[in-house]
């Protein structure tokens, strides 16, 4: 997408800190008067102090910035308050000791080791500054955030030229004089204040914050002490009035001064550039390649980064893979895999007829028309034989293809599409055809068999169907026997069908190998063929009827004696 560059006047802008890349606008931040500040004038340490001066909330207190190694050969550095903040004067060293012997790199001037604790125990755990936490970090990024040096004195300025001077300076009076100051900590709260910050209560006797600007009857609970635009707590308790609620430094200056986005320095002169949502001085919208002015010129955002249109053009354009040539942003970009044409040069490779918003095939790299590919290269439905237009949606399975229409099931003609199948004989079977047709079925219900059948004479049945002809007793997984090709449970069997022992006339069923005798129309369980005297069998004997009764030879004899 292409950006117009704007020019306006508007005050009011959205606050963002943008990280300041010297190399782009020649510009570097290191410290004013002679410092050795490193590119981005971030020190390696720093200890901000106040002291209550003078009666009252202390309406000028003093702050002062430390800054050294870890090593002692190194000589402290300091800027004195009035050209940081302009607030007050010089600064003892016994505030400073206080701070390291309490642990922390800040605390609230003229408090107790009690009374600061009672402070530190009422912040976030990872805001409170104590040496060597994430606190201390936090503390370091938001005195470089809500304080920007660039803001607080004009030494610290590369960009604010001459002729805005004054107005500068005017500025920053202004800001002391009417919105800035530094906030106190009263460790017992005299009695219940609303909390400005969050509504609530706080309560008679403990820790509050109070803003001189605001009078004694305003309050904060220590936490609730944030700007009201970025929600940070307010570093080292300096804020800044606007309508009527506190900010810090940064984000009130920005309520009154655009703020450009490439040096993080406020603008002062009249004109200036909107682009991207954000502001910038004239001569610092540039492009990200070039570094040349986008002022007044047409641009590109890539990855949120501004490029003129011949950087632009030269660093992420396309190549036509038809002329060779550049396709610049004026141009229609069309793409194939990886392949870009202009709109003009997106022709069939065959009829030259543009393929824009028309169907097209690909082959060996190249475009087609759909009748051009069809002629040349389109492949023929298995199923009614017509080729594959340009476009159509091909099924294909095990060297086969068809349209999606025709890749049906053979019995009910149903579109199979992505649903499963089942393949028989070259033909294709959706599931519930292929079951009815094929599917192995029970010889008594008629019903198809999925689990657990049972096979008897070559034929499958259900279990549940397998049962005794005559009692319709389950017959699967027990003795079982049959006549007339059916099957009976052992005790219908007998009960129906089977020979009768004359001795206990009991059937005679033969199931697991049982063995008899028969005589005449008479017939015996083996163990029941026995001497009607002696009770001895005679199986494999010889034996004499005796009416009813079968007898040994011995008690023969001795019965005709």
């Amino acid at each position: 997408m292409i950006f117009p560059v704007s020019c306006g006047r508007e005050r009011r802008v959205t606050a963002r800190v943008v990280a300041y890349r010297a190399m782009r606008v020649g510009r570097g931040c290191g410290d004013a008067a002679g410092g050795d500040g490193d590119r981005f004038g971030v020190p390696s340490c720093f200890f901000f102090f106040f002291e209550v001066g003078g009666g009252g909330y202390g309406r000028r207190a003093e702050l002062q910035v430390y800054r050294g190694s870890t090593t002692s050969t190194t000589t402290d550095w300091h800027v004195n308050v009035r050209e940081r903040l302009g607030l007050g004067d010089s600064l003892g060293r016994s505030s400073r000791e206080l701070c390291l012997q309490e642990g922390y790199t800040w605390v609230p001037p003229g408090l107790t080791s009690e009374q600061i604790y009672d402070y530190m125990s009422c912040l976030p755990g990872h805001k409170v500054p104590r040496l060597g936490t994430p606190g201390e970090k936090s503390r370091e990024r938001q005195l470089m955030l809500q304080l920007p040096k660039q803001d607080l004195a004009l030494d610290y300025t590369r960009h604010v030229e001459p002729q805005f001077h004054t107005s500068f300076k005017d500025f920053v009076a202004a800001r002391n004089d009417i919105a800035l100051d530094i906030g106190i900590i009263k460790p017992h709260i005299p009695h219940d204040i609303e909390c400005r910050g969050c509504g609530g209560v706080v309560s008679k006797g403990s820790v509050g914050v109070v803003a001189p600007r605001f009078g004694e009857d305003a309050a904060w609970h220590p936490a609730c002490f944030v700007c009201g635009t970025c929600n940070e707590l307010l570093v080292d308790l300096v804020y800044c009035v606007w309508e009527d609620t506190v900010h810090c430094a940064r984000h009130y200056a920005e309520k009154l001064k655009p703020r450009c986005s490439a040096c993080d320095e406020l603008i002062f002169s009249g004109e200036y550039t909107k682009a991207m949502s954000k502001d910038w001085h004239s001569g610092h919208f540039c492009c990200w390649q070039c570094d040349e002015s986008l002022t007044g010129q047409r641009y590109v955002l890539k990855d949120d980064h501004p490029y003129c249109i011949k950087c632009y053009e030269a660093v992420f354009a396309n190549t036509c893979e038809d002329c060779n040539t550049t396709i610049g942003i004026d141009s229609k970009d069309l793409s194939y895999k990886d392949k870009h044409w202009h709109e003009k040069c997106f022709l069939c490779n065959k009829c030259q007829v543009s393929l824009v918003d028309k169907q097209f095939g690909s082959k060996m790299d190249k475009i087609f028309c759909g009748p051009c590919y069809d002629s040349q290269f389109a492949t023929r439905c298995d199923g009614c034989g017509e080729i594959f237009r340009a476009g159509n949606k091909k099924m294909e399975y095990k060297a086969r293809q068809w349209h999606e229409k025709c890749f049906c099931c053979c019995v009910c003609k149903t579109p199979i599409g992505t649903k499963s199948f089942i393949p028989r004989d070259q033909e294709i079977y959706c599931a519930a055809c292929y079951e009815d047709k094929f599917a192995t079925r029970c010889v008594k219900c008629n019903k198809i068999i999925t689990s657990g059948g049972v096979t008897y004479k070559n034929e499958p049945w259900h279990r549940e169907c397998f049962t005794c002809t005559n009692c319709s007793t389950s017959l699967a997984g027990q003795r079982f026997t049959s006549r007339d090709d059916k099957p009976y449970c052992a005790d219908c069997f007998g009960e129906l069908f089977a020979k009768r022992c004359t001795a206990c006339t009991k059937p005679i069923t033969g199931i697991g190998g049982t063995r008899f005798i028969s005589f005449e129309d008479r017939h015996w369980h083996n163990d029941c063929f026995i001497c009607a005297v002696c009770k001895g069998s005679l199986v494999g004997k010889g034996f004499i009827t005796d009416g009813a009764d079968i007898l040994c030879p011995e008690c023969a004899k001795q019965k005709l004696m």
